[in-house]
């Protein structure tokens, strides 16, 4: 499975990634892939080489190029140890919607120039964090994201959040999933019923339901990783691009 790095023209700068091709012959579909709040690492590139087997052609940005020479953190202790917590919320903090627009913008137009993508709007996924952004930028490119989902994403509907992704929902074109987690508070049962309401009413196709797998449980390097959980997140995700892409 060819997994390439890349450099994407960014607008503050240049984004480190890589870009996870599938074997055979293409063009194939293409997919952005937001990592989780703990960054572009290997496991995330384990992800893309998965995704890449099932057909598409799937870039992980460094949503963090902004901070160049960041590293990326450990699940296990980013949050226990008081100055990786503080490194992390910066980092994540840093990440306003424009910029996650912005950003969006520059990674689509990177993947589908590519000679290896075919089409004209790509798919996107993310997971926490990137859960989240994978919404932002399914609002702001309009057209040019055909199918848009989140696992274990937060923060996607917040009542009184004037960021809520969910608030640009008219703005959505692509079809959208969701997949939260148990005993999530980012994600709660009252926020979900807040973005299928809002969703309904812009007139978006969506599915939005929960897992019985606790938050994280799509990323292997988390505590909380569910092999079950796991593989149904792929296969969702496969029938997902393979109705929309």
């Amino acid at each position: 499975m060819p997994r390439i790095d890349v450099e994407i023209p960014a607008p503050d700068g240049t984004a480190p990634g890589t870009l996870h091709v599938p074997d055979g012959d293409g063009p194939w579909p293409g997919v952005v892939m937001f990592p989780d709040a703990f960054g572009a690492r290997e496991t995330m590139s384990g992800m893309g080489d998965k995704l890449a087997s099932l057909g598409y052609v799937t870039l992980i940005p460094d949503v963090y190029y902004r901070s160049p020479g960041w590293t990326p953190f450990d699940p296990g202790t980013a949050f226990a140890q008081e100055a990786e917590r503080g490194r992390l919320f910066g980092l994540m903090g840093s990440l306003t919607n424009d910029r996650i627009a912005a950003d969006a913008a520059a990674y689509a137009d990177f993947l589908l120039a590519r000679p290896e993508v075919r089409g004209t709007a790509v798919g996107t996924t993310g997971y926490c964090m990137g859960g989240r952004m994978s919404m932002v930028a399914a609002a702001s490119l309009g057209s040019k994201v055909g199918a848009a989902a989140s696992f274990h994403g937060g923060r996607i509907a917040v009542e009184g959040d004037p960021n809520s992704p969910h608030l640009a929902a008219d703005q959505i074109s692509a079809v959208v999933y969701v997949a939260g987690a148990i005993e999530d508070g980012s994600f709660t049962a009252e926020q979900a019923d807040l973005l299928r309401e809002a969703l309904e009413k812009a007139g978006v196709a969506h599915t939005v339901e929960f897992y019985e797998a606790h938050h994280g449980f799509a990323v292997p390097d988390n505590g909380t990783y569910d092999e079950d959980a796991a593989a149904r997140h792929y296969q969702a995700m496969a029938s997902l691009y393979a109705a929309t892409l």
